[in-house]
């Protein structure tokens, strides 16, 4: 039979049920505290202090607990008002020391604007601490003898009890803040502890040894308090400062938030933690989309001020169930220490993804941002800290490119094997020493079949490998941003080739595929440009090649590339046509001068109906609008014949010749401008200077 459970075991619910047993506890002790201090009652025994000084300790307590001695980011460390109230409950009466403890706190909550949930949680568990202390004070005071105190004289018994009871306040107040942070994160006590108590027991330490002169200078004379002030300021301020330095070395000075460093030792205890246990362990990282587009046009302070929103809104909306760091620049990492099911990683990224669908509000500015996010997991995805945040890093480069926003790693999808980062190494190699050929595929037209143009195609043949896929080399190259090196050389070629046939009086153009980087980049036109003059050949001896996927990327960045490469003469052709979303507008808004339509409709188009409407469509298309069609993948007569009645303009493919090395397609040209002629018979360019003319006879 079912059993109903009564307790939950979420942690959101116990670090509730946590939270609210430590408020009502401390709650009842300030309660008995301010009835017995209006009942009278006092400690037997004990000196009592006269007004003044007990309100001068009172103060010294508001002001130590507002200024704890940690760093000015930092409102956990060990506080001055511990010294100050050690002093009221050994000569006066633990309730004093423990109201004076929940004001300060109070005062120093309220005014770092903390939520009433917050206060009252740090506020009953300070009374706690110190009602605690005060217990074992009492204790340790009456076994000591009559040698505990002695009029005015603190005896050595005393020191040790007050040190004693010093520590037992410490580490009560670390401890159940310590248990209600593991309770909100899942984690174990222990893996809280090893995090933050060294670091806090440093700064307590010496809080702890002051308490014994505090007491001892009150007892004497309480006055004398106010001399101990300035060292006290001295200490406080150099301790801060060491504290400062130590912060800022493991935290973001912009935002505030942990770096990479501390993110690193904190992935790497989670790590372990889930090892131990048998727990998984969620990385989310993100990145903010066209942040430097803010950062171009608004500048750098703008920029600067909307990281710091963003960093706020995250750190909302990541809250206790995670850490959040700031990676680089635009970047920021969310450490999952505690995942328990498998899409409670990508939950909490589809929240944060939910955070950006509220504009950023700046002084000046509203700005709408979106974001990418790649998700990876412990132990399924990484055996180790660094290897997960890589594996994120690819999963949010995925998001990125698919723009879907969320991304979980998939290790089908990782180009970034071992095996590719070393073809990658090769390839830099292969541009650098000129190992990458240039293949030339011809293109020519159905109603003349004279030679209209060529397509430039890249071939490798590696030493090891042999030949390399160019799919998987270009492909490589795009993800890593080899693309632009690539397409120089690319491009340089073509010229160069294009300038042996011009100059032999073959005036064919000489076609290459741009990719979307290339085409936003702020020099590509220059570029162009520039190698147009240097190997002598009017821009007509150039074709660029690009997909409609640049269109739809940017369109207004990449419609005012494409028309200053169009005034400066340079065709453009529109590849794989009816693969992509390019509309009717978009496509008269860009100055292409022809279509090529995808060898994957040219391939059925005898035997499907659909495709066979879809190419016909097409060119009725084109032609409406002034545009060339080439039909690709060409590869038998029929197919040839077919696209001929449809009104295609040019075909290419197999049918007519494969990709041809540079020696190989000039033979072939010449042959055919024997047989057939060529499409423009234009003069010869002038050889270079002390070269002689490659022009062949007509």
């Amino acid at each position: 039979m079912a059993r109903f459970r009564l307790l939950r075991t979420d942690p959101a619910w116990r670090s509730r049920v946590y939270a609210g047993l430590v408020i009502g506890s401390g709650a009842v002790v300030i309660v008995t505290a301010l009835e017995r201090l209006w009942a009278g009652a006092s400690q037997a025994g004990r000196l009592h202090l006269q007004p003044p000084v007990l309100w001068l300790l009172v103060a010294l307590v508001v002001l130590g607990e507002a200024r704890p001695v940690l760093s000015r980011r930092n409102t956990d460390g060990a506080s001055l008002g511990l010294a100050f109230a050690s002093a009221i409950y050994a000569i006066d009466s633990w309730q004093d020391a423990v109201l004076a403890q929940a004001l300060a706190m109070l005062l120093a909550e309220v005014g770092r604007r903390h939520t009433w949930p917050r206060v009252a949680f740090n506020v009953c568990q300070q009374a706690l601490s110190y009602f605690a202390g005060a217990f074992l004070f009492t204790v340790l005071v009456n076994r000591s003898g009559n040698g505990a105190v002695t009029g005015n004289v603190l005896g050595p018994a005393r020191v040790i009890a007050l040190m004693l009871t010093a520590c037992v306040i410490v580490v009560v107040n670390h401890s159940l803040v310590w248990a209600y942070v593991a309770q909100v994160r899942g984690l174990p006590f222990s893996l809280q502890l090893r995090r933050d108590g060294w670091r806090q027991s440093r700064a307590s330490g010496a809080m702890v040894c002051l308490a014994p002169l505090v007491v001892g200078l009150t007892m004497r004379h309480g006055w004398l308090l106010l001399c101990l002030l300035p060292a006290i300021y001295v200490v406080h301020g150099s301790t801060t400062e060491r504290w400062e330095r130590e912060w800022e070395s493991k935290h973001d000075v912009l935002t505030g938030l942990p770096n990479g460093r501390l993110l690193r030792a904190e992935g790497d205890k989670a790590l372990e933690v889930a090892e131990r246990t048998g727990g998984r362990v969620g990385v989310l990282l993100l990145d903010l989309d066209r942040f430097k587009d803010v950062n171009d046009t608004l500048g750098h302070l703008i920029g600067d001020q909307l990281l710091r929103v963003v960093a706020s809104r995250l750190s909302a909306c990541v809250g206790s169930q995670g850490m959040l760091a700031r990676w680089s620049g635009d970047e920021f990492v969310v450490l999952l220490p505690n995942v328990r099911t498998d899409q409670e990683a990508f939950s909490a990224a589809h929240r944060i993804a939910e955070c950006f669908t509220i504009p950023f509000q700046l002084e000046a500015y509203t700005l709408d941002l979106e974001c990418s996010i790649g998700v990876a997991e412990y132990p399924r995805d990484a055996d180790g800290f660094e290897q997960l945040l890589q594996r994120a890093d690819v999963a949010m480069y995925q998001a990125k490119r698919s723009r879907a926003g969320i991304a979980v790693y998939e290790a089908g999808r990782d180009q970034n094997t071992p095996d590719r980062l070393a073809l990658l190494g090769d390839l830099r190699r292969a541009l650098a020493g000129g190992e990458i050929q240039l293949h030339y595929q011809p293109k020519v037209a159905f109603a003349t079949g004279q030679v209209v143009g060529f397509e430039g195609l890249v071939r490798w043949n590696h030493a090891g490998r042999g030949p390399v896929n160019p799919e998987e080399f270009v492909q490589l190259a795009e993800q890593t941003g080899l693309m632009p090196t690539l397409t120089t050389y690319v491009v340089e070629r073509a010229l160069a080739q294009a300038a042996v046939w011009w100059r032999s009086g073959l005036s064919v153009p000489v076609a290459v595929n741009v990719s979307m980087r290339d085409i936003h980049g702020p020099n590509f036109v220059a570029a162009i440009q520039e190698g147009l003059r240097r190997h002598r050949v009017p821009p007509a001896a150039l074709q660029l090649e690009i997909t409609e996927r640049v269109l739809l990327q940017d369109p207004e960045r990449a419609k005012a590339t494409l028309h200053r490469l169009d005034a400066l003469g340079v065709n453009l052709s529109l590849d794989d046509f009816g693969t992509g979303y390019s509309s009717l507008v978009l496509l008269r808004s860009v100055p292409v001068r022809e279509i090529k339509i995808d060898k994957s409709f040219v391939a059925r188009l005898v035997h499907d109906q659909e495709d066979a409407a879809i190419v016909r469509s097409t060119v009725d298309l084109a032609h409406s609008l002034g545009l060339k069609v080439v039909a690709e993948g060409v590869e038998d007569q029929v197919t040839w014949q077919r696209l001929a009645e449809l009104g295609c303009d040019v075909a290419q493919g197999w049918l007519l010749a494969k990709a041809l090395p540079a020696h190989e397609a000039t033979a072939w040209l010449n042959r055919r401008a024997q047989t057939v002629g060529h499409v423009r018979p234009t003069p010869a360019l002038p050889a270079p200077k002390n070269r002689p003319s490659l022009r062949s006879a007509p």
